[in-house]
């Protein structure tokens, strides 16, 4: 295993492979949160415990056989940059102190916190709905963690972790929606009814939208672009099994509803759906800066589009990616690695080069696309 930063470009990220159901159901994240034995919980560590913690799990993934896929690192030793990039992708939830750790697959499509919240949670990516393969990736780790470390666990409460609601399987399931058609239907309040009435949480993924110049499909209070993400709350109800066939019965609901209600749409809405979908490409093609907000947007109504079948040359991997790719930090990195002669009313002003280079990136993206009048 390699003790230095984990490389933020590069490789292959996880986000980059196609994904089943992914009209839908844009990816999957599996946690596993798991404690240390003889440790208290990360917020009560005596001194120096927080230091062997660390210790103790590097050198485990180390002696891992694929350990060479894996990259640790302290957060003392990651930059800020580093540290937004590595939070977009999902990696990182919260800016953690400098006695914590991380270590990454190459790929990102696995990530182990140390420190963060429990001794050890482990997360694992995919595109789409995919539960077997996230499964299968974060309890093949937790398999080699404790063939190495003993986690704190009892007959009585599963594995014990610093959140109540986490105890038992130690698992949480979280998937990210695209729902642009049951938004302009008005179903959201009725799905999100549902959703929790079943006992998992479900939040707006970029934080409320509504009405602007781009989005034509949901009013005051939506999820921005549409996009919402589903969580499992409580790891005590049942086994693993139990739990992943609650999250698959849920998704499945969900999914019938928005590709019923995107029936609905290409019935009864085709003139409000191609508005939205014609004036993303057109600003983004138009558009010599696009804010973060903007590229969201732009680019839900793009795969609304797509997947109404009002529009070719793009699929939903490119799309997915670009949900990545417009982020701040990794703008930020390109600019940092990359040679750009920007024009010299923007060159030397930092956010006026993220949006020009936004924008750039979506024209490039959308070059192939083709409208279907």
């Amino acid at each position: 295993m390699k003790d230095n930063s984990p490389q933020t470009e590069g490789t292959e990220a996880w986000y980059t492979y196609d994904g089943q159901d992914n009209d839908v159901i844009v990816a999957t994240r599996v946690r596993l949160a798991r404690n240390l034995a003889d440790f208290p919980f990360p917020e009560h560590l005596r001194p120096g415990d927080d230091e062997r913690i660390i210790s103790i799990v590097f050198d485990a993934f180390n002696q891992m056989p694929d350990g060479d896929f894996f990259q640790a690192v302290t957060m003392d030793k990651l930059d800020t940059l580093g540290w937004r990039i590595l939070h977009e992708r999902g990696a990182l939830d919260v800016h953690g102190s400098k006695k914590e750790g991380l270590v990454l697959r190459n790929d990102g499509k696995l990530s182990c916190t140390v420190n963060s919240g429990d001794h050890v949670q482990i997360k694992a990516f995919a595109t789409g709905l995919d539960l077997d393969q996230t499964m299968r990736m974060a309890t093949s780790v937790d398999s080699l963690l404790q063939s190495k470390i003993q986690f704190a666990a009892s007959y009585d409460f599963g594995y014990l972790t610093a959140n109540t609601w986490d105890a038992g399987s130690g698992m949480k399931i979280s998937l990210r929606m695209h729902l642009p058609s049951v938004a302009a239907m008005g179903g959201i309040r009725s799905l999100a009814s549902m959703v929790m009435s079943e006992g998992f949480s479900f939040t707006a993924t970029y934080g409320n939208g509504g009405y602007n110049n781009v989005d034509g499909s949901g009013g005051k209070g939506s999820s921005l672009g549409s996009y919402y993400t589903l969580d499992t709350v409580n790891s005590q109800s049942g086994t693993e099994l139990d739990q992943m066939s609650a999250v698959v019965s849920m998704a499945a609901k969900i999914k019938d509803m928005e590709r019923t209600s995107r029936d609905e749409c290409k019935m009864n809405s085709t003139t409000s759906v191609k508005n939205y979908m014609y004036r993303a490409v057109a600003l983004a093609r138009s558009s010599m800066f696009v804010s973060l907000r903007e590229a969201i947007s732009i680019i839900s109504g793009v795969k609304w589009g797509k997947d109404m079948g009002f529009l070719t040359g793009i699929d939903d991997t490119e799309l997915h990616a670009l949900l990545y790719r417009i982020q701040e930090g990794h703008l930020e990195y390109v600019l940092k690695n990359g040679i750009f002669h920007f024009e010299k009313d923007v060159k030397d002003v930092p956010q006026k080069k993220n949006e020009r280079l936004r924008a750039l990136i979506l024209q490039e993206a959308f070059q192939d696309i083709k409208l279907a009048l």
